[in-house]
């Protein structure tokens, strides 16, 4: 399998050109310029599908689209219009096919489709396939479309997606538009629709939220949910009643609050049908505690043509501030001793910093290493640089250190300090041998120095005998 570079997609079905292969048959200059330092690509949006069988009236489910793509790699050459051919036999017993109009059908399960031009880099849709699910079509029935592309003097080996038959709820949620510029306390509405584009009825709906730190439920927790508080925030599950037709739409009303120490914050939201195992897997083995406020309810919606997922997540930012400040140490001792000297930075709020989503550190912190001391032991989330900050192999006995915290520091409480603590060797006492570290103030996006409102106390030294 291949890793396309464009789309980050997993290709279930990457192609590679054969132009080695042609060119030792036919010889240089036989090929089109494209085809001599390229490769092709062919793929499916999405990569795999699963068709709605039948609805519980016996009416054939909702069609669907396959989408098959040609890309290719060089960004300095054009490769010319091409065919695509796809085979459908395996799955022409369970599924009905509508080809699109740059498609030519050869037999009843095979067509040949003309694919555009691909600009240098480019990639482009070769055939968009409608797949219904016939009305008899047996549940778990499942095979393979299968496909390869010509171009440019290129031929693709076949690629190929899997396509199954698949009853039951298909429950989404559209995406609430994110929060930016949000003050402390500010209350805000996040509502999103709940469809269900599946063939068969979810009798009951587990919702399964979670709020960051820094934001909370405008409201108290509904009298059909369960919460579970952690460092990093809070988990609710929630067992809503009403049921969920196919093709109905819903309205589910979110509102939060901004608590006073949000920053840079996020809530994740999915859904899927409820049953006991299922609440059961969201608990983890957590202890949760039932809610006392109003029940959250579903209510009829318009329909919408807005894209549904199970799982989504809603960033919330804050104009908000935290104080990070650095503290090093002093230590004491004798020739051939090793003594311990730490580095701390702690979060002195009011916000907590956190980086949920990309999961970099919350701190990124420079030590430089006094002179007349060596490395002997080191933390293991510190990395080893030379004197001018470039990499270095070899981790024990460096000049200087790059040292990352967790991927959030609270603003208050253990969690808001982390300590980074290194074993100096005392090679030679040198009175008051100092060294700096400093927080990186441009480090990742957005920068210490964003929402620090005090940079000057993000530098502080190891001093040895003093």
């Amino acid at each position: 399998m291949f890793v396309s570079r464009r789309t980050g997609r997993m290709l279930l079905a990457p192609v590679l050109a054969s132009t080695a292969a042609f060119a030792a048959v036919l010889g240089p200059g036989a090929l089109h310029a494209a085809a001599a330092s390229d490769m092709l690509w062919v793929y499916s949006d999405p990569y795999e599908m699963t068709l709605s069988g039948p609805y519980e009236d016996g009416s054939a489910g909702p069609p669907q689209t396959l989408t098959i793509l040609v890309s290719h790699d060089n960004t300095s050459t054009t490769v010319p219009a091409g065919t695509l051919s796809v085979d459908v036999s395996e799955i022409a017993a369970f599924a009905d096919v509508n080809w699109p109009a740059n498609c030519r059908p050869e037999t009843a399960t095979t067509a040949v489709c003309d694919t555009p031009e691909l600009p240098g880099g480019g990639y482009a849709s070769a055939a968009a396939i409608g797949l219904t699910a016939k009305a008899d079509a047996p549940d778990a029935s499942e095979g393979y479309v299968r496909y390869s592309a010509e171009a440019g003097g290129m031929t693709a080996w076949p690629g190929e997606t899997r396509v199954a038959v698949g009853n039951g709820p298909a429950l989404g949620l559209t995406q609430a538009a994110s929060v930016t510029g949000l003050a402390p306390g500010a209350a805000f509405a996040a509502p999103v629709t709940l469809a269900n584009k599946g063939n068969r009825t979810a009798d009951r709906t587990l919702l399964t939220l979670f709020t960051s730190r820094g934001v909370k439920l405008r409201d108290p927790v509904p009298s059909n949910c369960e919460f579970n508080d952690a460092s990093t925030g809070r988990t609710l599950l929630c067992v809503l009643d009403e049921k969920a037709a196919p093709g109905s739409y819903q309205t589910l009303p979110l509102s939060f609050r901004a608590k006073d120490n949000a920053l840079f914050d996020r809530i994740d939201y999915s859904v899927q049908p409820y049953s006991e195992q299922a609440l059961a897997d969201q608990r983890h083995g957590q202890v949760f505690t039932s809610g006392t406020g109003a029940e959250l309810n579903l209510s009829p919606a318009s329909p919408t043509d807005e894209e549904t997922n199970s799982y989504r997540i809603l960033s919330v930012r804050a104009t908000n501030t935290a104080d990070y400040r650095l503290t090093g140490s002093q230590v004491s001792g004798a020739a051939g001793e090793v003594v311990q000297a730490s580095v701390t930075v702690r979060n002195h709020g009011p916000a907590w910093v956190a980086s949920l989503s990309a999961g970099d550190p919350a701190a990124t912190v420079d030590v430089n290493i006094p002179a007349g001391t060596t490395v002997t032991a080191k933390p293991e989330n510190c990395e080893a640089r030379t004197a001018s900050g470039g990499y270095r192999d070899e981790q024990l006995g460096a000049p200087r250190y790059r040292c990352f915290s967790p991927i959030y520091l609270t603003e208050a409480g253990a969690e808001s300090t982390h300590r980074f603590i290194f074993d100096l060797r005392i090679n030679e006492v040198i009175p008051g041998s100092s060294a700096a570290s400093a927080i990186w103030n441009d480090a990742y996006e957005p920068p210490v120095r964003a929402f620090d409102p005090n940079l000057t106390n993000n530098e502080s030294h190891i001093v040895v005998n003093p």
